[in-house]
């Protein structure tokens, strides 16, 4: 290969490179890199992302078309704080949970697509954990229910 075909090879795997998305995802749209954890609710089991610094946290669920069955996004924060979440960018409709620090659902949610509706947790909140809408109601968990299995609980 000459100097001028290395060049236009190099130049081509790198504007391929530019191209792709800023993390692989799965077929769901999942971050490859996120942390992956097991929870419980009662005896309902779930598995969560988790988004745990400020730029996943921003990022959360955007852009995902879809989740799998009783999959989630667990966010959390160093301390509890007052925490507000919106839909900007996210088609997918969702329920959230915000947690306290002792693991226990203080209020739940409904968020609708794209809205930039704010949905305010009812006190400081370590833990929010979004999860398909009607998720929680379907299995008849509400306020005041205790989540198990919380990193750093």
């Amino acid at each position: 290969m000459n100097t001028s075909q290395r060049f236009l090879t190099l130049l081509s795997l790198l504007l391929v490179t530019a191209c792709l998305p800023p993390q692989a995802q799965d077929r769901h749209g999942a971050a490859a890199d996120l942390a992956v954890i097991s929870l419980h609710i009662g005896d309902h089991p779930l598995t969560a992302e988790v988004a745990d610094t400020a730029p996943l946290r921003a990022q959360g669920l955007m852009f995902r078309e879809s989740l799998p069955p009783d999959h989630g996004m667990l966010f959390v924060w160093e301390q509890p704080e007052p925490v507000a979440m919106w839909m900007l960018n996210t088609p997918l409709p969702l329920s959230v949970a915000f947690i306290d620090e002792q693991g226990r659902i203080l209020n739940i949610a409904r968020m609708q697509p794209h809205s930039r509706t704010l949905h305010h947790a009812a006190g400081p909140t370590r833990y929010a954990l979004e999860m398909q809408q009607g998720w929680f109601e379907d299995r008849g968990i509400q306020s005041g229910d205790q989540v198990q299995g919380l990193p750093g609980h």
